[in-house]
């Protein structure tokens, strides 16, 4: 969003929270920066600066409000619709990349020199990757401060830092408080304008999660029907890597340092995690991974408010507002199931990816036994034919999208490009234009994808009385760019909730 004075000083002046995570307001005269809904006294015109990143007001020298906790607001709506570099970058900032690559491994990653990326953040974002990494970093280090019992040099490189002193100078500067003053601090009352959004067991109260795991509350905004991703995750759950019970969603994850598990819980305002990991170092990439699951970084009133305009959208939009596109935790492990789910049920291919999962030699000792984490690229290609239980044209599929996987000439992580993803993934034998788009939509978050031949969403179509030819539901769909894969869920949601009531 560009940063018109007169646009962020409204939204700030009426504490808006539609507009948390797109930018940041600076106060010169107390040296701090803050959501733009702070419920703190609007500050005078001529005292505001206002910052498209809070790296950016850390550059300028500003700490972090300890009231409204700015870094907890949900991510900016920019970096998931964005396709170009920055928004790349950004998505490859939140998994983590630099803390564990360097700028050159990010810059590797991204296909461009260090030079030119460093010079295109800081032009779009106020801050070049060192500091938006180091904002992330910090972050990390409060939710580990506030709520576990680690010591604070555990904290300190378990969220990324180099060496204690650095940690030490970075909290300071960006909290105004030294690590254990922010830790005696942190067992307030719930609900108290001091209570952390991010850093917290699901049910808000401050403190270390029993049983080694770390609660996080993962902010989303409103409104954030928890039914639609529930439903599909549960409906493809694979036994043994992931199961829903009740309004929760556990699966397993493979992390970057490790195995892990997380629990999900949807509650009113956010979404409630509990991780267990082997390695703390890969907390950040865990929780940008599970927000990426359940797009909370959407913005649904710019969705709704295109794909309501459309008489024949309109009255499911109206009847459940802010719909998300359920995402994934690992691109790789979704091309997969885009693979084995083509030409057969749900049921079936949920039973042939559980069988892929039990013959991985490497599930043995991961953090939670009932749960197995999903197939690496380089353990898949090693199971035997047997295990895949399958025809041998879509094994073999399989074996090439693996191979390509492992050996980098397809990317599949948030940060790819996503018109170079669709042209690799087609030209591999068995891949075509549904299971690209299917990826792309999922894996990494492109929100403009209309999968016109799926049979659901054509059934959907149908039901709302919108063509149902390819073509002409195509050359309708134009109007709803460029948010097509929502109104993609919106037709598969329309087909099935008419299933269920007959």
């Amino acid at each position: 969003m560009e940063l018109d004075f007169e646009r962020c000083y409204r939204a700030v002046d009426s504490r808006d929270p539609r507009f948390d995570g797109w930018f940041y307001t600076g106060v010169t005269s107390t040296g701090i920066y803050c959501r733009p809904s702070c419920p703190a006294v609007t500050p005078k015109r001529h005292n505001v600066r206002f910052y498209p990143s809070a790296a950016a007001a850390q550059r300028a020298g500003l700490r972090a409000c300890r009231r409204c906790r700015p870094d907890a607001t949900p991510g900016s709506p920019d970096w998931d619709t964005r396709a170009d570099l920055a928004g790349r970058a950004m998505r490859l900032i939140g998994d983590g990349v630099v803390d564990r690559d360097g700028v050159p491994g990010l810059a590797r990653r991204l296909g461009y020199t260090q030079r030119h990326l460093n010079r295109v953040l800081t032009e779009q974002l106020g801050a070049g990757p060192l500091a938006l990494a180091r904002a992330q970093r910090a972050q990390t280090a409060r939710i580990l401060v506030e709520t576990t019992e680690l010591g604070l040099a555990d904290v300190a490189f378990a969220a990324g830092f180099g060496s204690v002193r650095q940690f030490n100078d970075t909290f300071r500067a960006v909290y105004g408080t030294a690590p254990a003053g922010m830790r005696s601090r942190r067992r307030v009352p719930a609900g108290t304008a001091a209570d952390p959004i991010v850093g917290t067991p699901p049910d808000g109260t401050p403190g270390a999660v029993p049983g080694g795991t770390i609660g996080v509350r993962l902010a989303s905004r409103q409104p954030m029907p928890a039914g639609p991703v529930l439903d599909h995750l549960s409906a493809r759950a694979v036994p043994g890597v992931e199961s829903t019970d009740g309004g929760t969603y556990r699966r397993a994850l493979r992390l970057p340092h490790g195995a892990g598990t997380v629990a999900l819980t949807p509650r009113a305002d956010h979404v409630g995690a509990v991780f267990r990991l082997a390695d703390l170092r890969d907390l950040a990439p865990a929780v940008a991974r599970c927000r990426r699951l359940f797009d909370l970084d959407a913005d649904p009133l710019a969705v709704d408010a295109t794909l309501g305009a459309d008489p024949a959208l309109a009255a499911a939009v109206a009847a459940e507002p802010g719909v998300r596109v359920p995402g994934a935790v690992d691109g790789f492990e979704l091309a997969v199931r885009a693979v084995v789910g083509q030409q057969i049920s749900v049921a079936a291919a949920r039973r042939v990816l559980a069988r892929l999962c039990q013959a991985d030699p490497t599930a043995a000792g991961d953090p939670a036994p009932d749960l197995l984490p999903f197939p690496d690229p380089a353990h898949l290609l090693d199971l035997p034919d047997e295990a895949f239980a399958m025809p041998a044209a879509r094994r073999n599929t399989l074996r090439a999208l693996a191979a390509a996987t492992a050996g980098a000439t397809l990317r599949l992580d948030p940060g790819g490009d996503r018109t170079e993803l669709v042209a690799r993934l087609v030209a591999l034998p068995g891949v075509g234009e549904w299971t690209a788009g299917y990826v792309a939509m999922r894996a990494l978050g492109d929100p403009d994808v209309l999968l016109a031949t799926d049979l659901g969403v054509r059934r959907g179509a149908d039901l709302l009385g919108l063509p149902v030819e390819v073509a002409a539901l195509r050359e309708h769909a134009v109007r709803w760019r460029p948010w097509r894969s929502y109104a993609t869920v919106r037709l598969w949601r329309s087909a099935v909730t008419t299933a269920r009531r007959t």
